[in-house]
């Protein structure tokens, strides 16, 4: 199998931008209809996750070990949309179709047997791993909110309880569903380790457009039902390390690692723990209150609210990263890194710059979900 040649073709089809997944999706409905039912009646938000999934599956083909986590929580993470074996094979056509399509004179037979190997390999990952999870785990689980509370316009935090126990590691994703907005799943982290009696916390921002964030902020009441995915991601403790521990937040990214600090409390010999939420303006800080109240009950734990567009905030001013630079060295630390894209790849670069080890900062991925 070539890989740079699977990496060259694809980078000539994403060329094309949002005509590749219009494409692909219209030669999958009309060669199998029945697969139209998986899928949003809106397409418009969906077609994009194909790109992104399938760039992270070329950038790695050579090297299935690394990937395989992913392509297994993938095939996990299916199950809630009804997706069977069957529906692989369909999915696999119309890829090399489109595929074929915008690759034009450059799509020969060895490049298509290569593409044929590579789906391959991929779909029979994912679907041992959706015939496992089956085994002893639903497709999704019922919630039912016990708790919703607005604390900003546009920002809610809220509790669910979960019909039967989700197992989960804090800092992990589950995608969520409302009967409001049929077959839309977003991802949201867990503002919670595990508890005895399944209720898990969630921090929602509402978006400018979000098909689902709009429910989940505005539109929830106590009693509403919920859908729940399996749980996804790998932004969890290393909980051999034995370094201190820097927890970079923000907005509403703050919620793993909130979930992690709960866990690091309940450690015999807990590390030094540095979380910096960062919000533009000081009214974003939705959650400080309770970030305090557990600093104050752990002398392992020292918050810093940061506020970059907000003259009128008294405490450290600024992007985040920059926030984070001024306030120490962290080439010692294990980072953990939570937020919109452009700060997670910003505070990486700065604190890479200043000498932190690049396998000590991790930060998850969910770029194939929108809000």
């Amino acid at each position: 199998m070539d890989v740079q040649a699977l990496r060259d073709s694809f980078a000539r089809a994403a060329m094309h931008g949002d005509a590749v997944p219009l494409f692909f999706y219209s030669d999958l409905f009309l060669r199998h209809p029945e697969t139209r039912d998986l899928f949003p009646v809106s397409m418009v938000t969906t077609r994009g996750r194909l790109v992104y999934a399938l760039a992270r599956i070329v950038s790695q083909a050579d090297n299935l070990a690394e990937l395989e986590p992913f392509l297994q929580s993938l095939g996990r993470d299916h199950r809630k949309f009804g997706a069977i074996a069957e529906h692989f094979p369909a999915v696999g056509t119309s890829l090399l179709a489109t595929l074929a399509h915008f690759n034009g004179p450059a799509w020969t037979p060895r490049l298509a047997d290569d593409w044929k190997a590579a789906y391959g390999l991929v779909s029979q990952i994912m679907i041992e791993a959706a015939q496992g999870d089956a085994v002893n785990r639903p497709a999704f689980w019922q919630a039912t909110v016990l708790a919703h509370e607005l604390r900003r316009f546009d920002i809610a935090v809220f509790r669910v309880v979960t019909s039967e126990p989700l197992d989960y590691l804090p800092g992990q994703s589950i995608s969520m569903e409302s009967p409001e907005r049929p077959r839309i799943w977003r991802f949201y982290s867990m503002a919670n380790a595990p508890r005895d009696d399944q209720t898990m916390d969630f921090h929602v921002r509402m978006i400018d457009g979000g098909t689902l964030s709009m429910v989940l902020a505005r539109g929830l009441a106590v009693g509403a039902r919920l859908r729940i995915g399996p749980p996804f991601g790998v932004l969890t403790y290393d909980l051999t390390s034995g370094r201190d521990v820097l927890l970079v937040a923000g907005s509403t990214g703050l919620a793993p690692l909130k979930a992690i600090t709960e866990q690091i409390a309940t450690l015999a010999d807990p590390p030094r723990v540095h979380l910096f939420f960062g919000v533009r303006t000081a009214d974003s800080l939705y959650d400080l209150a309770d970030l305090e109240k557990m600093a104050a009950g752990y002398p392992w734990l020292t918050v810093v609210p940061a506020v970059s567009d907000d003259p009128r905030f008294g405490g450290e001013r600024g992007p985040l990263p920059e926030v984070v630079a001024r306030a120490g060295n962290w080439h010692e630390h294990d980072v953990y890194v939570c937020g919109p894209t452009a700060m997670v790849e910003a505070t990486i670069t700065q604190l890479t710059a200043m000498g932190v080890p690049r396998s000590q900062i991790h930060s998850e991925d969910l770029g194939w979900s929108e809000p």
